[in-house]
């Protein structure tokens, strides 16, 4: 009688202690979800910042370029009154004098303006220039090397940076990160946003809820590489995830969602010294 008392408690121990290992797993799980979507929520306010930097930046570049033909109507509108001052016997010395100073002075803030912008533009070129030389002819294959609005974009496929299906930097990947860290050290001047990319597929791996978190989760594996693998200074790195929503070509054929499928490393001048001079500019009217 007393053994199926027995077998009776031997199965309800093993019953519990398996609920016991399963509220243990799913407490775990738990704890890495919302560890995960802290790193999210933290990354994606990085991203927001560092795109405001960067909007601020492409501002800038047009204000100093519409600076630039603003100054240049005004030496002709100067050169005009200077002709008509030459070619009238009413007007005096003194304010052809004038005329002649403030034309001088506006051609002096622009050649200012002028060797600013070219010395960025060149810059960038070099950096460019350098980086792509630097790379072999297959990993070309997947980098693609761009200048828009005077910011350096890199960008990379996932296929050549992560392992299959996860956010894990490859082992094939590393040359050509060390490369490209090497171009960033030598531009220490540059700031340098790290941008996830996806395609439109829904995710399905375990901790990640969508394209958002992979993203996020990719561009901060590649800001890690930077700064534990190359020694690149994290001060001027940010890494950031648009998940599918910065997409370049078509989501309908697998061609465009592999091009979407990428992380970019974008490289941003600073650009005081063009506020500086932008903020020095002549005022009409006056002698300098």
């Amino acid at each position: 009688m007393k053994y199926p008392v027995i077998a009776s408690c031997l199965l309800i121990a093993a019953t519990l202690s398996q609920s016991c290992v399963s509220n243990k797993k799913y407490a775990e799980l738990q704890s890495n979800n919302t560890k995960l979507q802290q790193s999210n929520q933290e990354l994606n306010s990085r991203l927001q910042a560092s795109e405001s930097d960067l909007s601020g930046t492409k501002i800038r570049v047009k204000s100093l370029e519409e600076q630039i033909a603003s100054e240049r109507a005004n030496v002709a509108s100067l050169q005009e009154a200077l002709t008509k001052c030459l070619n009238s016997s009413n007007q005096g010395g003194a304010n052809i004098s004038k005329l002649v100073d403030e034309i001088n002075s506006s051609n002096k803030y622009i050649q200012q303006l002028v060797n600013s912008k070219n010395k960025s533009d060149s810059l960038n070129v070099v950096l460019t220039n350098n980086l792509t030389r630097s790379l072999s002819r297959e990993e070309m294959n997947d980098v693609d090397v761009q200048v828009l609005k005077g910011v350096v974009y890199i960008s990379l496929s996932d296929n050549m940076l992560y392992k299959s299906g996860s956010y894990e930097i490859s082992d094939k990947a590393g040359a050509t990160l060390g490369k490209i860290a090497k171009i960033i050290k030598d531009y220490s001047g540059y700031d340098v946003l790290i941008e996830g990319n996806t395609d439109n597929v829904p995710i399905s791996m375990p901790n990640i809820r969508n394209n958002w978190d992979l993203s996020a989760l990719r561009a901060s594996s590649v800001v890690q590489a930077l700064q534990n693998n190359y020694g690149v200074n994290p001060k001027r790195l940010t890494a950031g995830g648009r998940g599918e929503y910065n997409p370049v070509a078509s989501n309908d054929s697998p061609a465009g969602k592999s091009k979407n499928r990428r992380t970019q490393i974008i490289i941003t001048p600073k650009l005081d010294q063009f506020m500086d001079l932008i903020g020095k500019a002549p005022e009409a009217g006056t002698n300098k």
